[in-house]
């Protein structure tokens, strides 16, 4: 475990270069996610997209009852505006090709997993999930028409 916590501080500290978020930072999270997923795992594949789409789609039932997803905010289609789903408060895009500051701070993003991964999965996501999650969202680049 130590071992993996000096892998992700290095690795932050390549990311922290990066000035303007885009699709290439969202790759270079990918990358980094999977190298650790590849630590934790040598069996480790690779990302699928098709793995993230089922994990941001996967319905999980919380402590009230309540099945939730990461697509009960962020809508079906991560290319669109989300809304939180108790406040109604906007949430601007996942996909990084139509938010560009969606990965522009790496401790954010990983903060952001860390408390909704705990909030809805009742642990923080493996380094697999994440690759797989933003390999999908990099897939999804137009949002739906507006009725």
């Amino acid at each position: 475990m130590r071992t993996r916590n000096i892998v992700l501080a290095a690795l932050i500290g390549f990311t922290a270069v990066s000035a303007q978020a885009d699709v290439a930072n969202a790759e270079k999270l990918v990358s980094i996610y999977s190298e650790l997923a590849k630590h934790d795992n040598p069996e480790y594949a690779g990302p699928t997209a098709a793995d993230g789409k089922f994990f941001f789609n996967r319905k999980i039932k919380l402590g009230n009852g309540k099945l939730m997803a990461c697509a009960s905010c962020h809508t079906s289609n991560p290319a669109d505006e989300g809304k939180h789903i108790v406040t109604g408060k906007p949430i601007r895009p996942l996909s990084p090709v139509v938010n560009t500051k969606r990965f522009d701070d790496f401790e954010k993003v990983e903060s952001k997993f860390t408390q909704h991964c705990k909030d809805i999965i009742g642990s923080d996501c493996t380094a697999a999930e994440k690759a797989s999650y933003i390999t999908y969202l990099l897939t999804e680049k137009t949002p739906s028409a507006k009725k």
